[in-house]
């Protein structure tokens, strides 16, 4: 079996080696990052220094996931959580919900643009589906950017497509309101929720910052607003 540190150069043995504090990766794309990033939880479980069950690795694919999971499995470490923001998040909000609200918790919207066509019948509009793939899309950006349906309407105020920012706030309430009543959520809703969670209630924070004690991102310089304020609530006060 591989060992954690075999045949990494200098540079990534000094990144694989810095087991504590924030430590950021730079280096042009295949490099090496992921592997060194792998090679770095290894070498602090064999070390001691990390419990596998209290690290989590977070990607932004599945597939990405997948193949950090499996390269640890390849250096002898089994039990890290590798997953995307929205697996991770989605799984501590299906977990947290029932004991918080007493039943399970909403389902996932299959599909954003239908939801937004219905919507828009209810309020009298009739967008064409490139338009209400654009307002999807508008949506996406007001909930990762961490924006309100007002501050939207204040940094977009030219509307989308045929629609004013009057009637795209319109959909955008509608839209919101109907995904309510059939007790759904988008993606975002999900990050959004798994934030909600940990700010509100003390007992989640702490026991999500118990379960959790290790961090690793990869590609952090593409994560969003939303995203990084989840990493940051799953930290606490830790750096």
């Amino acid at each position: 079996m591989t060992g954690p540190l075999d045949g990494l150069d200098e540079h990534q043995l000094e990144a694989a080696r810095a087991l504590r504090g924030p430590v950021c990766v730079l280096a042009g794309a295949g490099t090496g990052k992921t592997r060194v990033i792998t090679r770095r939880i290894a070498h602090g479980v064999d070390t001691g220094a990390y419990s596998p069950q209290r690290v989590m690795a977070v990607t932004f694919t599945a597939k990405a996931a997948g193949e950090m999971r499996g390269r640890l499995r390849a250096l002898g470490v089994s039990g890290v959580s590798a997953r995307t923001f929205h697996a991770a998040a989605l799984a501590q909000v299906n977990f947290f919900w029932p004991t918080l609200a007493g039943d399970q918790a909403p389902s996932i919207i299959d599909n954003k643009v239908r939801m937004l066509a219905h919507a828009a019948d209810g309020v009298g509009l009739a967008p064409d589906t490139a338009t209400l793939r654009d307002v999807a899309a508008s949506i996406e950006w007001r909930k990762v950017t961490l924006r309100s349906i007002e501050q939207y309407a204040v940094d977009r105020p030219d509307g989308v497509g045929r629609l004013s920012v009057d009637q795209v706030v319109a959909l955008q309430r509608a839209y919101e309101k109907l995904k309510d009543e059939r007790r759904q959520m988008d993606f975002e809703d999900v990050l959004l929720t798994c934030a909600g969670m940990i700010e509100a209630e003390p007992r989640v924070a702490a026991a999500v910052r118990e379960q959790y004690r290790h961090f690793t991102v990869d590609e952090y310089q593409d994560v969003s607003p939303l995203q990084n304020r989840v990493l940051e609530l799953w930290l606490g006060d830790r750096r």
